[in-house]
C-alpha cells in the first residue's frame, strides 16, 4: 500500500485488536521532493562506508602550495573539510550503476568482498554443486563519485603502466565548479596518493556558477536555464563562449544576462568587419609575423604595435593567475578601443588616393602583424570565427589550422630603437587626446559630433603639424588649418590640447549668446561642486572617520571641478 494508506490501515487493525493506546497529533518538519512533490522521510537501512585514505598527504599538498587553488580562498574551505572528514557512505539504492562488490552466503551469512563470488566450496556437502550459486551480491550500487574519484588514472589503462598514463599523470590543470570541491576534487587527490603515490594535478581552477537573474542555480526542474543551442542559433557559438567568459569574474558566480551574449556577437561582427577592411586595402599579406622596422611607419602604427607587445605581456600575466575574464577584457579593450576606434581611424589618412605608397605599405604590415597575433590570442575564446578569418586572410600555410599555430615569442617591435617607440607613443597619445578635446568642444558649443565645422590649429611643434590631417579625421573636422602665428578673435571657441591651441570658427553655426549663457550656467554648477568638495575636505571629522577611498573620491571631484571651471572660463574668454 501507499505509506499514507498503510498507516490508516495499521491504525484500524490496532483498534480492531484493541491494542491502540492513544492517538495524538505530532508536528514535524518533513522536506518535500523537488521533482516528485512528495514528503521525504528517513528510512533506516544498512549501508557500506569507506574510510578515506591518505588524508594527511592530501591536506599537506594544498597547505604547502605544491597544489594551487584559483581563487586561493577555496584552499581554506578545503582545509576545513579535510580536518573534519567523516567516513564516506558509498551505497546507493539505484537501478543503474556499478554494483557493490560484496557477496553474502545464503546459509552461513559470510560476507565476501570481490569482483566475483568465490569459487571454492564453503562446506563439504557443497562440493557436488556449483559453489557460486550459494552467494548473493549486494543489491546496492556504488556512489557515482566513487568511479569519478579514480578518473585521473583509471581512464588511462591503470593499473597497467601504460604510455598514456605515464604521459598524463600527473596532469597540469583541473577545471571544475566549487560546489564539488569535496565530492570530486578532494577525493581525486586522496585516490591519487593512495593508488598512484603522488598528486593527480598541480592546479585547480574553480569556475563560477551561472545563475538566473534571481540568483537561483539553473536546473531542469526549475526550468530557469536557457537552452545553449537556442542561444547559439540566435547569436553564434563564439558569441556565447566569449560573452560568458568576459562576464564571469575569477571564481565568482554569474547572474545570466543575455545582453552579454549579444555583446559577444557584436564583438565577433566587429572583428569580421575589421578583417574585411584589411582585405579591401589590398597589398601583399604579411604572414611571417616578422619584426617591424621604423622606416615608412607612422607614429600611430608604431603606437598600436607597441600596445600589441604590451598586450602579450599582460595576457601572459593574466593566464598565470587563471583570470580568464580579465583576459577577454584585455582582448576586447585592445581590439575595440585601441585598434578599431583609434588606430583604424588614424590609418585612413594612409589609405587616401594621394597617400605615400611607402607609408601605406608600412601601415598594412602593422595591420597584418596586429590582426595575425590578435586572432591567435582570441582563438581559445572564439575558435570558429578566428579560424575562418585566418584562412580568409591567408595568414596560415595551406592545410594548417590556426589552433596549431604557436604564438611568436618575439615582440613585434624588437628591432626598433626604444626611444623612437617612446616618442611615437607620446605623439599618438597627444593626437588621440586632442581629438577627444575637440569633439568635447563641439559638444559644449551645441554642435553635433558629425556636424561639419572649421578649425584652426596653432601647433605645439612641428610634429603636431605633421599629424594635423590625422587629427582632422579623428576629430571629424570639416577643415583644420595649421597656423603657428594665429591670433584668435571674436566668435571663436578654443581649447588647449597636447597638439596645441585649437579654435572653432563658430560663424553662423550656433547662437553665440545662447552658448555663452549655457557655459556660464555650467561654470556656476562646477563652482558649486568645488564648494561642496572643499567643505567636506576641510572637516576633520569627515577626513578622520570616512573610508580612505571616499576621501580620495572627494579630492578627485575637487580636482575635476576646478579643471572644469578653468576650461569653461577659457571658452567664455574666447567667445568674448
Amino acid at each position: 500500500l501507499d505509506r499514507f494508506e498503510g498507516r490508516k490501515r495499521a491504525i484500524a487493525i490496532l483498534k480492531e485488536q484493541e491494542v491502540l493506546e492513544k492517538e495524538e497529533p505530532h508536528s514535524n518538519n518533513v522536506g518535500f521532493s523537488e521533482r516528485a512533490d512528495v514528503p521525504i522521510e528517513p528510512r533506516l537501512s544498512e549501508q557500506w562506508f569507506l574510510k578515506y585514505p591518505k588524508v594527511e598527504e592530501s591536506k599537506a599538498v594544498v597547505a604547502s602550495g605544491e597544489m594551487k587553488f584559483y581563487p586561493e580562498r577555496w584552499a581554506k574551505v578545503y582545509e576545513h573539510w579535510m580536518e573534519n572528514i567523516q567516513d564516506w557512505c558509498i551505497s546507493r539504492q539505484l537501478w543503474w550503476g556499478h554494483r557493490i562488490p560484496v557477496w553474502y552466503h545464503q546459509e552461513t551469512g559470510e560476507v565476501y568482498c570481490g569482483l566475483e563470488a568465490p569459487d571454492r566450496p564453503h562446506t563439504a556437502h557443497e562440493a557436488h554443486r556449483p559453489y557460486k550459486s550459494h552467494w548473493t551480491q549486494d543489491p546496492d550500487v556504488l556512489d557515482t563519485w566513487f568511479s569519478a574519484w579514480l578518473w585521473p588514472f583509471a581512464t588511462m589503462g591503470w593499473p597497467e603502466e601504460t604510455a598514456t598514463l605515464k604521459k598524463f599523470y600527473p596532469t597540469t590543470d583541473l577545471v571544475t565548479a566549487p560546489d564539488i570541491l569535496f565530492f570530486w576534487v578532494a577525493r581525486m587527490i586522496m585516490a591519487g596518493y593512495e593508488w598512484m603515490g603522488e598528486l593527480p594535478f598541480h592546479n585547480v581552477y574553480f569556475t563560477g556558477i551561472i545563475r538566473d537573474k534571481q540568483g537561483r542555480k539553473m536546473s531542469k526542474s526549475l526550468g530557469n536555464s536557457p537552452d545553449p543551442l537556442d542561444l547559439i542559433a540566435k547569436y553564434g557559438a563564439d558569441a556565447l563562449r566569449f560573452g560568458i567568459m568576459r562576464s564571469a569574474p575569477l571564481g565568482l558566480d554569474l547572474k545570466f544576462d543575455e545582453t552579454s551574449i549579444e555583446e559577444g556577437r557584436n564583438f565577433a561582427n566587429k572583428l569580421w568587419n575589421a578583417c574585411r577592411y584589411r582585405l579591401m586595402q589590398g597589398g601583399e599579406v604579411s604572414t611571417g609575423g616578422e619584426a617591424l622596422m621604423a622606416d615608412g611607419v607612422s607614429v600611430f602604427a608604431l603606437d598600436i604595435a607597441a600596445k600589441l607587445d604590451q598586450l602579450s605581456l599582460d595576457l601572459e600575466a593574466s593566464y598565470a593567475e587563471y583570470s580568464f575574464s580579465q583576459i577577454t577584457g584585455l582582448l576586447y579593450d585592445f581590439f575595440w578601443g585601441n585598434y578599431c576606434d583609434r588606430f583604424l581611424e588614424a590609418a585612413k589618412s594612409d589609405f587616401a588616393p594621394d597617400a605615400d605608397p611607402a607609408r601605406k605599405a608600412g601601415t598594412l604590415r602593422v595591420m597584418d602583424s596586429v590582426i595575425r597575433r590578435l586572432l591567435i590570442h582570441l582563438h581559445p575564446f572564439m575558435p570558429h570565427v578566428t579560424e575562418e578569418l585566418w584562412r580568409t586572410l591567408g595568414y596560415g600555410a595551406e592545410g594548417t589550422f590556426l589552433m596549431q599555430q604557436p604564438l611568436a615569442a618575439t615582440p613585434v617591435l624588437s628591432g626598433i630603437d626604444p626611444a623612437i617607440i617612446a616618442e611615437a607613443r607620446i605623439q599618438a597619445a597627444a593626437t588621440y587626446d586632442s581629438a577627444s578635446r575637440v569633439r568635447n568642444l563641439k559638444t559644449l558649443c551645441d554642435l553635433a559630433s558629425n556636424r561639419t565645422a572649421d578649425f584652426i590649429l596653432k601647433p605645439a611643434g612641428p610634429w603636431a603639424a605633421a599629424v594635423s590631417e590625422t587629427l582632422r579625421l579623428l576629430a571629424q573636422c570639416g577643415t583644420l588649418k595649421v597656423d603657428p602665428d594665429f591670433k584668435p578673435g571674436k566668435g571663436m571657441a578654443g581649447t588647449l590640447t597636447p597638439c596645441g591651441e585649437i579654435f572653432l570658427l563658430l560663424g553662423g553655426l550656433v547662437d553665440v549668446e545662447g552658448v555663452r549663457a549655457r557655459l556660464i550656467q555650467e561654470r556656476e554648477k562646477a563652482a558649486g561642486e568645488i564648494t561642496k568638495a572643499r567643505d567636506k575636505l576641510s572637516s576633520e571629522t569627515f577626513t578622520a572617520r570616512a573610508p580612505a577611498e571616499v576621501v580620495e573620491e572627494h579630492r578627485q571631484r575637487l580636482a575635476d571641478s576646478m579643471a572644469r571651471v578653468l576650461q569653461l572660463t577659457e571658452l567664455l574668454e574666447n567667445l568674448s
